[in-house]
C-alpha cells in the first residue's frame, strides 16, 4: 500500500466533506453550484487526474479501503469536469472486477454520467427535487427492474434509499427549488457549459 497516496486521497475527502458542512450549515450548498464548492471540486479533480496517471485507479491494494473511498468520492463531485469522470469509468470497472473496489461505486459513476448527459440513469442513485417538489430519483431506464439492478451491485431496494434521501434532506434544512422549471433551464445550460451535453 502507498501511504502517502493513502493520506493525500483522506486528506482531500476530508476537505470536501468539511467544505460540504459548512456550506449545508448556511444553506448556501443548496443554492446551485457553490463557487466554494466548485474551486474545491476543481482542485480535488486536478490532483486525482495526476493520481491516476502516476498510480492507476486507487483501489484498495493501492491507497487502502479508505483511501479507495475516498478516491471514488473525489471522483463522484468532480462533476464540472466529465472527461475525468468518463475516462475513470472504465478504469473504475476494471477495479470493480478486479475486487478492488465495490461494484456499487461504478453504478453510482454510471447513473451521474447517465444524469449529466441528459439519459436515464439505471441503478437510481442519482436524485433531484421533482415537479412536485420532492426529492426524488431521476428517470429510470427501466423502472420495473431498478432493484434487481440495485441488488446485482450491493445497493438496498430504491424506496429505501428514498426515504434515507429525503430524511437526509431534511435534516440539513435543503428545500425544494422556487421555481422548478428555471433550475431545470439553468441545469441544462450549466451542463452544456462545461461540456457535459
Amino acid at each position: 500500500m502507498n501511504e502517502a497516496l493513502r493520506a493525500e486521497l483522506l486528506a482531500m475527502a476530508e476537505r470536501d466533506n468539511r467544505v460540504r458542512a459548512e456550506l449545508a450549515a448556511t444553506g448556501e450548498l443548496f443554492d446551485g453550484y457553490n463557487a466554494r464548492m466548485a474551486a474545491v471540486h476543481a482542485e480535488h479533480a486536478a490532483a486525482l487526474q495526476r493520481l491516476i496517471a502516476e498510480h492507476g485507479w486507487p483501489g484498495r491494494s493501492l491507497a487502502g479501503e479508505d483511501g479507495a473511498e475516498a478516491a471514488w468520492l473525489i471522483l463522484q463531485h468532480a462533476i464540472a469536469h466529465p472527461e475525468l469522470q468518463r475516462s475513470s469509468l472504465p478504469l473504475l470497472k476494471a477495479s470493480a472486477e478486479a475486487g478492488e473496489v465495490p461494484p456499487f461505486q461504478v453504478a453510482y459513476l454510471e447513473d451521474r454520467i447517465c444524469v449529466f448527459e441528459g439519459r436515464p440513469q439505471r441503478y437510481g442513485t442519482q436524485f433531484d427535487w421533482d415537479a412536485d417538489g420532492m426529492l426524488s430519483p431521476h428517470p429510470l431506464q427501466a423502472p420495473d427492474r431498478v432493484d434487481s439492478y440495485r441488488e446485482s451491485v450491493g445497493l438496498g431496494p430504491l424506496s429505501e434509499k428514498v426515504d434515507e434521501m429525503r430524511t437526509r434532506a431534511a435534516a440539513e434544512g435543503e428545500q425544494r427549488p422556487r421555481d422548478f422549471e428555471q433550475r431545470q433551464k439553468e441545469m441544462v445550460a450549466w451542463a452544456r457549459s462545461v461540456g457535459w451535453r
